[in-house]
């Protein structure tokens, strides 16, 4: 004799203890999504660099894409690169930075002074936003420690030293180019 709750009949109690196929399907995406984020995890520990890289590429694309076009940086982006702090650092400070002329044709409107304070505040703000999402990436995959952390560190340091002689050159430049003019008003 079968015992059924007073208001489910035994068929629909036999339904509930049987997965749906819907419910397997869930079960081995959620499986398969366990695994991928395992694998990252595994990967990411030997490639914290490139993705760091990546993380500050991507952040750079996306402010710098209304005035260069989609993914104007990562267009530039080359296989097989050294990972490196000091590669790394060198290439994002390097490719953000060759782009500053087509930032000028971009804004005619701005003198040379305010088109180099303009330029290295948006690739600034890419490039913290790209540490910074590196950075909840390992933190969040559990591998930000060690050696891996004192690499990102130390790209960081060496990109903001980078940034700064950029930002130099470039104020210097336009210093340069306003004295050329005040000394032609002059003549």
């Amino acid at each position: 004799m079968e015992i059924t709750s007073i208001n489910q009949p035994v068929t629909e109690q036999s339904k509930t203890t049987e997965p749906t196929q819907a419910q397997q399907n869930k079960t081995a995406h959620n499986q398969a999504i366990l695994q991928a984020s395992l694998d990252v995890s595994i990967s990411s520990g030997n490639d914290s660099l490139t993705l760091l890289y990546r993380s500050a590429v991507t952040e750079l694309n996306k402010v710098l894409e209304t005035d260069l076009g989609t993914s104007s940086i990562q267009k530039a982006y080359d296989s097989g690169l050294d990972v490196t702090p000091e590669a790394t650092a060198d290439r994002i400070v390097s490719l953000s930075g060759a782009f500053f002329s087509s930032y000028q044709e971009q804004h005619p409107e701005m003198d040379l002074q305010t088109q180099a304070e303009s330029f290295i505040s948006v690739i600034s703000g890419g490039i913290e936003q790209g540490f910074a999402e590196a950075r909840d990436i390992l933190e969040g995959l559990q591998v930000l420690d060690g050696d891996i952390a004192a690499n990102i560190d130390t790209t960081y340091d060496l990109v903001q030293e980078k940034l700064s002689a950029l930002t130099d050159t470039l104020m210097n430049s336009a210093q340069a180019t306003t004295d050329g003019s005040d000394a032609d008003q002059v003549s």
